[in-house]
């Protein structure tokens, strides 16, 4: 019998492998990773693990010995250099070939390089494994330079850890505000504020032009001192397996509401996938932790001949300083028409909702809890609400989701 073959030993490849064993698959199962690591999440590499407060263990997907008590085939260290859809293999950097009954993608994504002269040095570091994660932390101390490049959720979140290791920080962003293109402008400015409080040096508008002996260069001459330089400017779907083997392309790998790519027997999750949603009735792909840990369920189910759609409402968090935050929606940039704040914003005790046409896209609470379930419920309702009850805080969410 030929294996259910898992490219990528990552949270979402690692939980496929528990998804298939508990539908009741009882054939082999490869999980093959290029990294060393047992398969891990993400999320702490920028929060707990890089303040030095999450241990290891507490983010392995499953401990060691899980993956034979449960007839995983697990390759770490292991790189993928092609698949043959048509022909059910896998290539191997060996040059060996693993055939598959059914392959899924879970291959993540990569971060952006930052692509000025000087960009390669040694001090230019970015955050996406484990092993980043603590070269990033070792730099950290009382009166280090670090210089961020990008005010994305990476680049603050690093910001805030470096500033609680007692650091000196600035951060480089070539738009206006933080988190501009996600949040827009008038959720941005919180996130503004909020480091600002926390003595870290903000500039906005401004372009990199180098990295050179002593600091960032930039495009206006001016010189930023650092020791560090931590690059956040987004991450891209590693996509080359797919592009070589023939499957749709676009924005990651196409697949249906089933998590199926436009082959039958291949199949896609987690960052890399860029899934057809019911709710949205368009593809979507959400960089976050949520699809990673999610999506493979469906997968598995797909994989095994079941009919499993993929409909979740995204999710995201961060935690930064005393703001903690969840995202529930989706709302893209120009796809809003008003925010519709609710609580406390100057205190950063609130949610603030995105709207179009009187209906909520996305809610957003900060440092409030247990309203995750009724914001989910009134994105997904899609009814238009009374935005004066939506604001006001003696109206129980559960009321307007009803």
């Amino acid at each position: 019998m030929e294996p259910y073959v898992i490219v990528g030993a990552s949270l979402a490849g690692a939980k496929a492998a528990e998804a298939l064993r508990a539908e009741g698959h009882t054939g082999p199962i490869e999980l093959i990773g290029e990294e060393p690591d047992l398969p891990y999440e993400r999320p702490p590499l920028s929060k707990g693990y890089l303040q030095g407060k999450t241990p290891r263990a507490e983010f392995e997907v499953h401990p060691a010995d899980w993956y034979a008590a449960n007839d995983v085939t697990l390759r770490l260290g292991t790189a993928v250099t092609a698949i043959d859809p048509d022909g059910h293999t896998v290539t191997l950097a060996d040059g060996s070939r693993v055939g598959f009954a059914k392959l899924l993608l879970a291959t993540g994504a990569s971060p952006r390089p930052l692509p000025v002269p000087g960009g390669d040095r040694p001090e230019v570091l970015k955050l996406r494994r484990v092993g980043d994660s603590e070269r990033i932390r070792a730099q950290f101390a009382p009166g280090a330079r670090i210089v961020i490049v990008g005010a994305g959720w990476i680049g603050l979140e690093t910001a805030a850890a470096a500033r609680l290791a007692g650091a000196e920080v600035t951060v480089l962003e070539v738009a206006e505000l933080p988190l501009l293109r996600v949040l827009g402008r008038e959720v941005a400015q919180v996130f503004a504020d909020l480091h600002r409080a926390h003595g870290v040096d903000l500039r906005f508008g401004v372009k990199v032009a180098a990295v050179e002996d002593g600091g960032v260069r930039l495009a206006d001459g001016a010189l930023v001192p650092a020791d560090t330089v931590v690059v956040g400017v987004g991450i891209t779907p590693n996509t080359r397996l797919a592009e070589a083997a023939g499957l749709t392309v676009e924005n990651g790998v196409r697949t249906d509401e089933h998590l199926r790519t436009s082959h039958p027997d291949v199949f896609a999750a987690g960052d890399v996938a860029n899934a057809f949603h019911p709710l949205f009735g368009k593809p979507i792909r959400v960089e976050h932790w949520a699809n990673a840990l999610n999506q493979p369920a469906t997968a598995a189910k797909s994989m095994l001949g079941q009919d499993a759609v993929y409909d979740r409402v995204p999710y995201f968090f961060t935690d930064q300083y005393d703001l903690g935050m969840e995202y529930t929606g989706y709302a893209e940039p120009e796809g809003y028409d008003e925010v519709v704040f609710r609580g406390d914003v100057p205190g950063r005790e609130f949610i603030a909702f995105w709207m179009s046409g009187g209906r909520v896209l996305a809610g957003m609470n900060v440092n409030v809890w247990d309203v995750v379930d009724p914001i989910r419920d009134l994105v997904r309702s899609g009814r238009p609400v009374d935005t004066a009850r939506l604001a006001d805080t003696g109206v129980p969410l559960a009321e307007l989701a009803g």
